[in-house]
């Protein structure tokens, strides 16, 4: 997969690119719904003897536009969604710098520039999928300001149950803490990307070393508890059991210093300093405080063995 990042204005003229089916979409966490839209423009491309194509934006449209600082819980880094994409097997992947410029453009002005001067023969986008100034173009007026230079297809939602499947549900299962319901949603486990930095040692001094997670700025951190993990880590997964919390046992109740801590199961290796990638599977129970190390110790071991035991149930 080739790509190419793209800063207003581009210099890309029509004849640097092989013609293409390209998919539209911020698609943060590349969901089922995504891959819906994305696998839709895949198969026309095929069909058709095009090259396919996916198009996102970085950052978050509504970092930019928004009047006031805006912070957004990320499913997915640019890297990871990178990733994802490459394994959808996709031919060209567009990353396009969102500024206060680019956002300027005329839907007729972003179709010319960023669609037809692109050599764009097809677009798939989702059916609320929006673009230009202000977002006044949608998939209906698509066909106006295509020129008749390329065709479209509007993808309809796609619904679990009754519910539509959206970037927006899945944040809110997981800051709820429902990493088993948000893997249904993303068709694969979530995943956050961080690097592994000292802590307070306690863990270690109690019997269960942990790796201190240092979560990557803006991924979404599950809500506090208990996990079943795996931690990908020198280009292999190893099981363990996650806590996300603000160790009650030992902090003061104002300390809100945040820690991500994964004990692994029969690892011992130092890894300080390693980028590492967390894997939610389930959890195991909500955070609480103990009385003394003993009983923690003995919850920590409970915990323990309910992630063992997740692991090695078919």
């Amino acid at each position: 997969m080739k790509v190419i990042t793209l800063h207003h204005p581009h210099s890309l003229k029509k004849g640097d690119l092989p013609a293409l089916s390209l998919a539209l979409g911020f698609f943060d966490g590349v969901h089922l719904g995504h891959k819906k839209v994305i696998q839709t423009s895949i198969d026309y491309a095929r069909k058709n003897g095009l090259k396919s194509g996916v198009m996102t934006f970085d950052p978050h449209p509504s970092v930019v536009l928004s009047t006031e600082k805006k912070e957004i819980d990320y499913l997915t880094s640019l890297d990871r969604k990178i990733a994802l994409f490459e394994q959808m097997d996709i031919d060209y992947a567009f990353i396009v710098r969102f500024t206060s410029n680019f956002a300027s453009l005329e839907p007729q002005e972003f179709v010319d520039q960023y669609l037809i001067e692109l050599n764009v023969s097809h677009i798939t986008a989702g059916f609320d999928y929006t673009y230009g100034k202000f977002g006044r173009g949608t998939m209906e007026t698509l066909p106006f300001h295509s020129r008749n230079q390329f065709t479209s297809t509007t993808v309809g939602e796609l619904k679990d149950g009754e519910k539509k499947i959206s970037s927006t549900r899945i944040r809110k299962t997981l800051h709820e803490g429902r990493v088993d319901e948000a893997k249904q949603l993303l068709g694969y486990f979530y995943t956050v990307e961080g690097i592994v930095v000292h802590g307070d040692k306690r863990g270690r001094k109690i019997g269960f070393p942990t790796a201190n997670i240092q979560v990557s700025h803006q991924g979404l951190i599950p809500a506090m508890g208990v996990y079943a993990v795996r931690l990908f880590v020198h280009d292999q997964w190893f099981a363990g059991v996650c806590n996300v919390g603000y160790k009650p046992t030992f902090n003061d109740p104002d300390h809100k210093a945040l820690s991500v801590e994964v004990h692994l199961f029969n690892y011992n290796e130092s890894i300080y300093g390693e980028k590492v990638m967390v894997e939610w599977h389930i959890r195991i129970r909500s955070e609480q405080k103990f009385n003394g190390i003993e009983e923690l110790v003995a919850q920590i071991e409970k915990d323990k063995q309910a992630a063992v035991a997740y692991f090695e149930t078919p």
